[in-house]
């Protein structure tokens, strides 16, 4: 029902809108603040990616702990934490010295984790993320 004899009020009993709800030309895209959280949520989120994912959110082959003792196997993250350990557990045996201890990530190349299962805001191109290389050095 279009032309000079359809006004907007006939249009609307008619089954049109005369809000104009439809949507048209430059109208801005209306989203709920909840789809807005969402996407921004599982774009950070390390979440999925298959067996490939478990293994990545468990730090890989070296685990996400950095260090290992030498004498009891007990994981740290960092030196501090190491020495604290040292300081409870071996005192006894000497002085602490992180040269001692087995550097786990450095012994597996230095990649723990790649982030399979990370989506990102941008699509990988456009990251710098190249698929290929990328899984190659965490398998």
């Amino acid at each position: 029902l279009k032309g000079p004899h359809c006004s907007i009020s006939s249009c609307v009993v008619r089954g049109g809108s005369a809000s104009g709800a439809m949507g048209g030309k430059a109208k801005a895209q209306k989203h709920t603040a909840a789809e807005i959280n969402k996407k921004a949520f599982e774009a950070t989120v390390n979440r999925g990616g298959g067996s490939a994912g478990i293994k990545d959110r468990q730090g890989g082959k070296a685990g996400h702990a950095k260090y290992k003792c030498n004498i009891c196997g007990q994981a740290a993250p960092d030196p501090k934490s190491a020495e604290a350990h040292w300081d409870s557990k071996h005192l006894k045996l000497g002085n602490f010295d992180i040269n001692n201890w087995t550097d786990v990530h450095a012994e597996v190349g230095g990649i723990t984790t790649c982030g399979i299962a990370v989506r990102g805001g941008l699509p990988d191109k456009q990251r710098g993320i190249h698929k290929a290389p990328l899984r190659a050095a965490c398998h």
